[in-house]
């Protein structure tokens, strides 16, 4: 079975910007992919520095970048990477 790879920045400009909040990211995963979603924090995932990647905070979805993330929007990135087999 193919792994959902989610990827939270934690970096200092992610975190104040609203980060802090994606902490509770595993409570919200449905519980049919529970054991395809992969969440993990990272120190910093580098994109604040590129006003192309948009806003903090980032989150990373199988490589896909979700700017301005919630809790919302990376589960709404999770169901289509999945519904449509976008597995790294």
């Amino acid at each position: 079975m193919e792994k959902v790879d989610v990827k939270i920045c934690y970096g200092t400009m992610c975190y104040v910007m609203g980060g802090s909040h994606l902490e509770m990211l595993k409570d919200h995963i449905p519980a049919e992919w529970a054991d395809r979603v992969h969440i993990s924090a990272s120190p910093c995932l580098d994109l604040c520095h590129n006003t192309e990647n948009g806003k903090a905070p980032f989150v990373s979805v199988n490589g896909k970048i979700v700017s301005e993330a919630n809790i919302e929007k990376v589960i709404s990135t999770i169901k289509v990477v999945i519904k449509d087999g976008l597995y790294q």
